[in-house]
Protein backbone atom coordinates (compact mmCIF):
# COMPACT_ATOMS: atom_id res chain seq x y z
CA UNK A 1 0.00 0.00 0.00
CA UNK A 2 1.31 3.29 -0.75
CA UNK A 3 1.24 6.22 1.27
CA UNK A 4 1.46 9.59 -0.08
CA UNK A 5 3.00 12.41 1.68
CA UNK A 6 3.81 14.90 -0.82
CA UNK A 7 0.61 17.14 0.00
CA UNK A 8 3.14 20.32 -0.83
CA UNK A 9 2.94 19.17 -4.19
CA UNK A 10 -1.10 18.69 -4.45
CA UNK A 11 -3.27 17.39 -1.94
CA UNK A 12 -6.38 14.85 -2.76
CA UNK A 13 -9.76 16.25 -2.68
CA UNK A 14 -12.14 16.02 0.13
CA UNK A 15 -15.10 14.21 -1.78
CA UNK A 16 -17.57 16.76 -0.40
CA UNK A 17 -15.43 19.47 -2.67
CA UNK A 18 -15.07 16.78 -5.24
CA UNK A 19 -19.16 15.84 -5.69
CA UNK A 20 -19.88 20.08 -5.58
CA UNK A 21 -17.16 20.44 -7.83
CA UNK A 22 -18.74 17.90 -10.44
CA UNK A 23 -22.12 19.12 -9.36
CA UNK A 24 -21.23 22.60 -11.12
CA UNK A 25 -18.85 21.39 -13.78
CA UNK A 26 -21.86 19.34 -14.78
CA UNK A 27 -24.75 21.78 -14.24
CA UNK A 28 -23.80 25.16 -14.50
CA UNK A 29 -21.23 24.99 -17.71
CA UNK A 30 -21.40 28.41 -18.43
CA UNK A 31 -18.59 31.33 -18.55
CA UNK A 32 -18.30 33.64 -15.54
CA UNK A 33 -17.12 36.32 -17.96
CA UNK A 34 -19.96 35.99 -19.95
CA UNK A 35 -23.15 38.27 -19.93
CA UNK A 36 -26.12 35.34 -20.70
CA UNK A 37 -28.16 33.36 -17.93
CA UNK A 38 -25.47 30.68 -17.92
CA UNK A 39 -22.64 32.79 -17.21
CA UNK A 40 -24.11 35.25 -14.74
CA UNK A 41 -25.62 31.55 -13.06
CA UNK A 42 -21.74 30.56 -12.84
CA UNK A 43 -20.55 33.99 -11.69
CA UNK A 44 -22.66 33.29 -8.86
CA UNK A 45 -21.46 30.39 -7.80
CA UNK A 46 -17.82 31.99 -8.02
CA UNK A 47 -18.53 35.21 -6.14
CA UNK A 48 -20.03 32.85 -3.25
CA UNK A 49 -16.77 30.66 -2.96
CA UNK A 50 -14.95 34.11 -2.92
CA UNK A 51 -16.96 35.58 -0.16
CA UNK A 52 -17.17 31.75 1.91
CA UNK A 53 -13.31 31.84 1.65
CA UNK A 54 -13.04 36.10 2.20
CA UNK A 55 -14.64 35.77 5.32
CA UNK A 56 -12.85 32.76 6.28
CA UNK A 57 -9.69 34.37 6.40
CA UNK A 58 -11.23 38.03 7.26
CA UNK A 59 -10.67 39.49 4.00
CA UNK A 60 -12.51 40.81 1.53
CA UNK A 61 -13.71 39.06 -1.50
CA UNK A 62 -12.04 41.80 -3.84
CA UNK A 63 -8.91 40.48 -2.55
CA UNK A 64 -9.50 36.69 -3.40
CA UNK A 65 -8.20 35.72 -6.76
CA UNK A 66 -8.75 32.19 -7.77
CA UNK A 67 -5.27 31.08 -9.91
CA UNK A 68 -4.54 27.93 -11.54
CA UNK A 69 -1.79 26.51 -9.04
CA UNK A 70 0.88 27.55 -6.82
CA UNK A 71 3.22 28.81 -10.14
CA UNK A 72 0.61 30.84 -11.61
CA UNK A 73 0.03 32.10 -7.84
CA UNK A 74 3.66 32.75 -6.83
CA UNK A 75 4.05 35.02 -10.78
CA UNK A 76 1.06 36.78 -10.08
CA UNK A 77 2.90 37.85 -6.60
CA UNK A 78 5.93 38.65 -7.68
CA UNK A 79 5.20 40.31 -10.68
CA UNK A 80 2.29 41.88 -9.12
CA UNK A 81 4.50 43.30 -6.25
CA UNK A 82 7.22 44.41 -7.86
CA UNK A 83 5.26 46.49 -10.50
CA UNK A 84 3.07 48.45 -7.58
CA UNK A 85 6.10 49.05 -5.83
CA UNK A 86 8.53 49.93 -8.50
CA UNK A 87 8.58 53.48 -7.93
CA UNK A 88 9.45 52.64 -4.47
CA UNK A 89 12.94 50.78 -5.64
CA UNK A 90 13.63 47.47 -7.68
CA UNK A 91 15.23 45.41 -5.03
CA UNK A 92 13.86 41.95 -4.38
CA UNK A 93 15.06 39.40 -2.34
CA UNK A 94 14.65 35.78 -2.27
CA UNK A 95 16.50 32.21 -1.18
CA UNK A 96 19.25 30.22 -3.72
CA UNK A 97 16.48 26.93 -2.56
CA UNK A 98 13.13 28.66 -3.76
CA UNK A 99 10.80 27.24 -5.77
CA UNK A 100 11.24 27.36 -9.87
CA UNK A 101 8.19 29.51 -9.92
CA UNK A 102 9.58 32.27 -7.71
CA UNK A 103 13.17 31.50 -8.68
CA UNK A 104 12.71 31.82 -12.59
CA UNK A 105 10.29 34.78 -11.83
CA UNK A 106 13.07 36.43 -9.90
CA UNK A 107 15.50 35.92 -13.20
CA UNK A 108 12.50 37.56 -15.60
CA UNK A 109 12.49 40.18 -13.16
CA UNK A 110 16.45 40.53 -13.59
CA UNK A 111 16.13 41.32 -16.87
CA UNK A 112 13.63 43.97 -16.69
CA UNK A 113 15.96 45.78 -14.87
CA UNK A 114 15.26 44.54 -11.16
CA UNK A 115 17.92 43.97 -8.54
CA UNK A 116 17.96 40.61 -7.01
CA UNK A 117 19.75 39.38 -4.04
CA UNK A 118 19.52 35.43 -3.47
CA UNK A 119 20.22 34.39 -0.13
CA UNK A 120 22.88 31.34 0.80
CA UNK A 121 21.01 28.76 3.30
CA UNK A 122 22.81 26.74 5.97
CA UNK A 123 22.79 22.70 5.81
CA UNK A 124 19.48 22.19 6.88
CA UNK A 125 18.01 24.34 4.56
CA UNK A 126 17.84 27.69 6.66
CA UNK A 127 18.30 31.63 5.89
CA UNK A 128 19.95 33.28 8.92
CA UNK A 129 17.89 35.82 10.02
CA UNK A 130 21.34 38.39 10.17
CA UNK A 131 21.99 37.98 6.70
CA UNK A 132 18.29 38.52 5.41
CA UNK A 133 18.43 41.51 7.72
CA UNK A 134 22.19 42.87 6.09
CA UNK A 135 20.42 41.87 2.56
CA UNK A 136 17.26 44.58 3.51
CA UNK A 137 17.85 48.00 1.75
CA UNK A 138 16.42 51.34 1.30
CA UNK A 139 15.49 49.82 -2.53
CA UNK A 140 14.13 46.56 -1.35
CA UNK A 141 10.30 46.66 -2.37
CA UNK A 142 10.29 42.12 -1.61
CA UNK A 143 11.40 39.44 0.09
CA UNK A 144 10.24 36.07 -1.01
CA UNK A 145 10.99 33.26 1.20
CA UNK A 146 9.19 29.65 1.11
CA UNK A 147 7.88 29.66 4.68
CA UNK A 148 7.88 25.64 4.78
CA UNK A 149 10.39 23.60 1.88
CA UNK A 150 8.34 21.35 -0.27
CA UNK A 151 11.77 19.53 -0.83
CA UNK A 152 13.36 19.27 2.19
CA UNK A 153 11.04 20.13 4.71
CA UNK A 154 13.28 22.85 6.36
CA UNK A 155 10.72 25.85 8.00
CA UNK A 156 12.15 29.02 8.10
CA UNK A 157 12.55 31.06 11.07
CA UNK A 158 9.60 33.60 10.09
Amino acid sequence: MAIYLDHAATTPVHPTVAKTFADVMTTIPGNPSSIHQMGREARKVLDDARKVLAQSIHAKPIEIMFTSGGTEANNTALFGAAEVQKHKGNHIITSKIEHHAVLHTCQYLEKKGYEVTYLDVDENGLIKPEDLEAAIRPDTILVSIMFANNEIGTIEPI
